[in-house]
């Protein structure tokens, strides 16, 4: 039972720096990418990185919820349809925070 509160919590920890980042907020993020961004790029950065965060969030979010009610209602499909939905939410908000990244640092390293 704990387990999907905590990917529960996680998901909304993740949503709230998403947050923070999307207002141009960059503290949650390596100093590397706060040095390498220009202050005229900061919001936009901010923006994606925050935007990829919260697809992992809310992917780790749903992923907790379904599988505490699959556990509940016992129906393994609605486990399957979380796992999908994390694996599909993780890879998208990876993917966006790599590309802000290269966009806008010009690199990952």
């Amino acid at each position: 039972m704990e387990q999907f509160f905590a990917c529960i919590l996680i998901g909304m920890i993740l949503n709230v720096v998403g947050v923070v980042n999307m207002k141009g907020n960059l503290s949650t993020l390596h100093r590397y990418h706060r040095k390498r961004v220009s202050e005229e790029n900061r919001l936009p950065f901010g923006r994606l990185v925050g935007l990829g965060t919260i697809l992992c969030g809310c992917g780790v979010t749903v992923f907790g919820a379904m599988n505490f009610v699959a556990e509940q209602m016992q129906r393994a499909a609605l486990s399957v349809v979380g796992t999908v939905l994390l694996i599909v939410s993780l890879v998208l908000g990876i993917g966006l925070n790599f590309y802000a990244m290269i966009k806008y640092n010009g690199g990952i390293f």
